[in-house]
């Protein structure tokens, strides 16, 4: 055990030392980057060792242990600029071999007209944007303190006649410690979390709308309508590691109170410090009412005037959430956050989620 706590602090230490690099735009398909769900976002999206439903499929494959039932989720979060992001995920336990589940993770760009040097206004045709990723996640409980978890992902990412595909892996640990805990359960002390994903293959797009018609000069001799292809550059995928720690200061019979905090470090943008805290009514063992809060605090690193300049942003999450014990003991959630993308727009996500 003692060996485990090491290697977290040393994960820890690594994580901070790490100096901050702008590599805002070096990736492609930063749909993933995305928050998923209602109580995740949140949470400021600090939520890699809270996750215990399906959208653990996302967070962190490992949460998948948390839960004894089968769930199914769905999420709707109407994007800027008319864009519409969805996900659906339905997770189940196989006896003694662990626990599986499939999800979907799908943006819907929406559609543009076609505008050409002939017709800079248009020319009537419309084309259209989507990328998805389809995973397979499967985790288990080792011990009765520590849970492994994966994820295999086949993406893509379309763009009128162009498309580019990829495949990853998300990898996550959940531990659960005995600082904190009442009696020394476990169960009722800090939980750890980390994960990595989108580790994978690089993206390139191919396609029809490559091809183009070059008009070599007379000079070089009588050639007409050459035929060539414009060569596109791989692309890497936005690789995230998340290493997150929460607690329950209060839990009984009526009222609950979670405390979370993430540490994100991604490949193409700044580290973030995620905090949240959720509230729990409990009502007669039949329902349960969720009020929540959370913050993400952004370090970004910039050059001005030659000299690197650091800066800070806040992003601040608010949600709500209910929950029904409905016939033969299944439950339904309902869950809805709101959140603000400093100046682009304010984002509503509304997710249902069924445990049976």
């Amino acid at each position: 055990m003692s060996k485990i706590y090491y290697l977290i602090l040393f994960l820890v230490l690594s994580f901070i030392s790490t100096a901050p690099v702008n590599r805002n735009g070096t990736t492609s398909m930063n749909f993933l980057e995305i928050d998923i769900g209602s109580a995740g976002s949140s949470l400021g999206g600090a939520y890699v060792s809270v996750a215990d439903d399906a959208t653990a499929c996302f967070w962190n494959p490992a949460g998948l242990t948390g839960s004894q039932k089968s769930n199914m989720t769905f999420v709707y979060e109407p994007w800027l600029l008319d864009m519409e992001h969805y996900f659906i995920a339905s997770t189940s336990k196989i006896g003694n071999l662990g626990h599986i589940g499939l999800s979907l993770n799908y943006m819907n760009y929406g559609e543009e007209e076609v505008t050409t040097v002939t017709f800079p206004d248009g020319t009537g045709e419309f084309y259209s944007s989507n990328e998805y990723s389809l995973s397979f996640s499967y985790a288990k409980r080792i011990v009765d303190w520590f849970s492994f978890g994966s994820s295999l992902k086949y993406l893509s990412s379309n763009i009128w006649h162009l498309n580019a595909n990829a495949v990853a892996v998300d990898l996550g640990v959940i531990i659960n410690t005995d600082f904190f805990a009442k009696n020394k359960d476990r169960n009722t002390g800090m939980r750890i979390g980390m994960s990595i994903s989108n580790f994978g293959t690089q993206v390139r797009y191919d396609g029809i709308d490559l091809l183009n018609s070059i008009d070599i000069s007379d000079d070089n001799g009588n050639f007409e309508n050459v035929p060539g292809q414009y060569k596109m550059s791989s692309w890497e995928l936005p690789l995230i590691f998340r290493f997150g720690t929460s607690m329950t200061p209060i839990n009984n019979s009526s009222r609950k109170l979670l405390i979370s905090a993430d540490m994100l470090h991604p490949n193409n943008n700044a580290e973030s410090l995620n905090l949240g805290i959720e509230y729990t009514e409990k009502f007669r063992n039949i329902s349960e009412m969720y009020l929540r809060a959370g913050t993400k605090y952004i370090s970004n690193t910039t050059l001005e005037s030659g000299k690197s300049v650091n800066l800070y942003e806040l992003e601040n999450t608010y949600g709500l959430g209910l929950k029904l014990k409905i016939q033969n003991f299944n439950t339904i959630k309902i869950d809805y956050c709101y959140k603000k993308i400093g100046i682009l727009g304010r984002i509503h996500l509304y997710t249902v989620g069924i445990e049976f």
